[in-house]
């Protein structure tokens, strides 16, 4: 592959619905260009940006792929994202790496939510985009009504470059509006011909809007727009790259990705609008000088990039993807990663090409590019020079919500399975391997029930170790409510020295329950020696570990020590140890004891027509709602408080009743007693685990 210099590249991000036709359309693009001799399909798996087996085998799209194409000297790297919700971490780490984004629409299925949070993450990292409607060779596809939906949803900036030409109910051309030309095609060809007259209304409407917008750039346009001079092309089209550049337009077009039909003019349209890292703005720290460093993707300033994701694949190996920020890499370029502060030798340099690594000599600043084999770096991470260290902010990733806990079907894998996650968890920054210790049980977090499945898949499928999912364990606590006072005595007679050790001690509520538990000894006259102190607190420390109610851990408890009696010759640590977690068995069960739950402090972000739904989906949850708050775009933050145990499943039902548009995050709050047929629940549970004799 050629080199190209920073006013060559185009950095594009296709955004959109799940099977809108994003891969299929870098299918098309990769056609035209002539990367591929013939055009794949995604549903026969041989597509160039989803080579993953579980994206073969599930036909969409599960991470993000480059794929740079060459067109009329200019490179274009196409970053093909997936639609599903559960890999949003994907589709972020592509967005951080764009200058420019296209949104591409189902003509078929219309204006999806997907199409919606497109385009609120490119107004989040103020992307130019693009719009483009897919499958124009389907009968029911409408473009006129995708226009009207996306312009009462975002206003005038929506303006139509292109119009279909539809003949005996077939998508056999279109019409260029800036140019107010007609084409059709004919075999390979595109010819010029007349412009029907159902076309002449709505090009009149499309043209006139896009002369306001050009008119608006300059006082002087200005002046002559409204003294009825018309502009030339050039100067339209100069105009139109100024108004998308600032987002004040986005262009709309159309095609067929199957027939590979308004795929040229696409092409030609990302070239001539949408621009280059050329003079866009991006800076980060010098950490030598603790000045701010403007890298701008200038190409005369010191080397410096940044790893915007990690592929970790156990067929073609790890590779880390940069964008170059300054300068100019080559081959052999020794860099420092300042986040692991450690030196590396980058060795060669590829563009990938889907799965496929392509060696390059060397890449100019804007441009993405691949880096194999290194061995300390991660996502996030900056590379740059020992003598210009630099350090770019991190990419904003999604937090991920929805847990199940995991275990190995092979006890004899766990170790492989521990190695496997770390790899997957490097590729992916939305899954989490967290080990709950207390509850005996390691948990995978993920952002969705579908991206948790295909972990399991994945690892059956490419690591070849297989694990079962289930629901987590809640982490419960125990406490008292009421007072008691008990006595126990130890006495074992065996050859030799016995065991003796007697106490008498009262429990009740600390009041305190960040602590487990407070000890104080009222011993008179010295019936407990105090160097058996010590062995009475070690009985309280373990006992609070496992409660006696349903062996979750106590909080709570004070224990006072006040008499008892002792053996001169008989009498142990061990003993007084011992005669303390029996009193505690006793004393625990008798002082009113009680299970704490914990709660969650729950965030939802809806739409307002979903919060009622949302209201009294958290009342069955046995949620408190505490407030609403209105934000921008129409949607309120509902906040509550609800019980981790009714949490489980809520990413699913969130989605299911806001048709994908809600989000939510929460956070551990407190402990609260739980209702009565909850502890009932729990303590019968645990007596049949103890039964069976699971400890888990």
């Amino acid at each position: 592959m050629n080199i190209y210099t920073t006013d060559k590249i185009r950095n594009v991000v296709l955004l959109g619905h799940g099977g809108s036709g994003k891969t299929s359309l870098v299918e098309a693009m990769a056609y035209l260009s002539g990367i591929t001799s013939r055009m794949g399909k995604v549903t026969d798996g041989n597509t160039v940006s989803d080579f993953g087996k579980e994206e073969q085998k599930r036909k969409f799209s599960i991470s993000t792929s480059v794929v740079p194409i060459e067109w009329e000297g200019v490179k274009i790297n196409i970053l093909d994202t997936p639609g599903f919700f559960d890999f949003v971490g994907e589709v972020e780490e592509a967005v951080s790496a764009a200058d420019a984004a296209i949104i591409v629409i189902s003509g078929k299925a219309g204006v999806e939510v997907g199409t919606q949070k497109a385009w609120e993450l490119c107004d989040r990292y103020k992307l130019p985009r693009m719009v483009f409607v897919t499958d124009m060779d389907i009968d029911n596809a409408s473009y006129r009504q995708i226009v009207e939906d996306m312009t009462s949803l975002y206003g005038k900036k929506i303006a139509p470059f292109h119009l279909p030409i539809r003949e005996n109910e077939k998508f056999v051309g279109y019409v260029n509006v800036i140019s107010e030309t007609g084409y059709r095609w004919q075999g390979k060809e595109v010819v010029e011909c007349e412009i029907p007259e159902y076309n002449k209304p709505n090009l009149q409407i499309c043209r006139d809007t896009l002369m306001e917008a050009v008119a608006e750039t300059s006082e002087e346009f200005m002046e002559r727009y409204f003294s009825g001079e018309s502009f030339s092309e050039a100067e339209i089209r100069a105009a139109l790259r100024t108004n998308i550049d600032d987002g004040t337009i986005v262009p709309m077009s159309m095609g067929s990705n199957i027939l590979g039909q308004g795929i040229y003019t696409l092409l030609d349209d990302i070239v001539k609008y949408l621009p280059s890292p050329e003079g866009r703005e991006y800076a980060g720290i010098n950490m030598k000088t603790k000045e701010i460093f403007q890298a701008n993707f200038d190409f005369a300033k010191a080397k410096s990039a940044f790893i915007f994701k990690t592929i970790v694949d156990p067929f073609i190996g790890k590779y880390s993807l940069i964008k170059v920020c300054s300068g100019v890499l080559k081959t052999d370029d020794q860099m420092l990663n300042y986040d692991k502060d450690i030196e590396e030798k980058i060795g060669k340099l590829y563009v990938m090409q889907g799965s496929k690594p392509i060696e390059v000599s060397e890449l100019h600043a804007g441009d993405i590019g691949a880096l194999a084999k290194l061995t300390g770096a991660r996502t996030g991470n900056t590379l740059s020079t020992k003598s210009t260290p630099i350090e770019y902010g991190k990419t904003e990733i999604s937090v991920p919500y929805t847990s199940k806990r995991y275990k190995a079907k092979n006890k004899g894998d766990i170790d492989k399975i521990s190695q496997s996650l770390t790899k997957m968890t490097h590729e992916d920054l939305t899954l989490r391997v967290v080990n709950d210790s207390e509850n005996h049980q390691s948990l995978l977090y993920g952002m969705g029930d579908q991206h948790l499945d295909i972990v399991v898949s994945r690892l059956l499928n490419e690591y070849k170790v297989e694990i079962e999912l289930s629901q987590p364990k809640v982490a419960f606590r125990e406490t008292i409510r009421k007072k008691s006072d008990v006595e126990y005595k130890y006495k074992k007679q065996t050859g030799g020295h016995g065991q003796y050790g007697h106490v008498k001690m009262k429990f009740e509520p600390s009041g305190d329950l960040e602590k487990p538990y407070e000890f104080a000894q009222e011993v008179v006259g010295g019936a407990v020696p105090k160097n058996y102190y010590p062995a009475v607190e070690k009985g309280i420390q373990e006992s609070v570990q496992k409660g006696p109610l349903a062996a979750y851990p106590v909080v709570g408890v004070k224990a006072i020590l006040y008499d008892g009696s002792y053996h001169p010759v008989d009498s142990s640590e061990m003993a007084f140890k011992m005669a303390t977690i029996q009193a505690f068995k006793k004393g625990f069960m008798d002082a009113g004891p009680v299970l704490l739950e914990p709660i969650a402090s729950l965030k939802v972000t809806v739409p307002d027509q979903y919060t009622g739904d949302v209201m009294g989906d958290l009342n069955k949850r046995r949620g408190r709602v505490l407030g609403m708050t209105p934000i921008a775009g129409g949607k309120q933050i509902v906040e509550a408080d609800v019980p981790m145990t009714d949490l489980y499943g809520y990413c699913t039902d969130l989605r299911s009743m806001t048709g994908g548009r809600g989000d939510y995050s929460f956070a551990f709050a407190r402990y609260e007693q739980a209702p009565s047929d909850i502890q009932e629940k729990e303590v019968a549970a645990r007596a049949a685990k103890v039964a069976e004799g699971s400890e888990e």
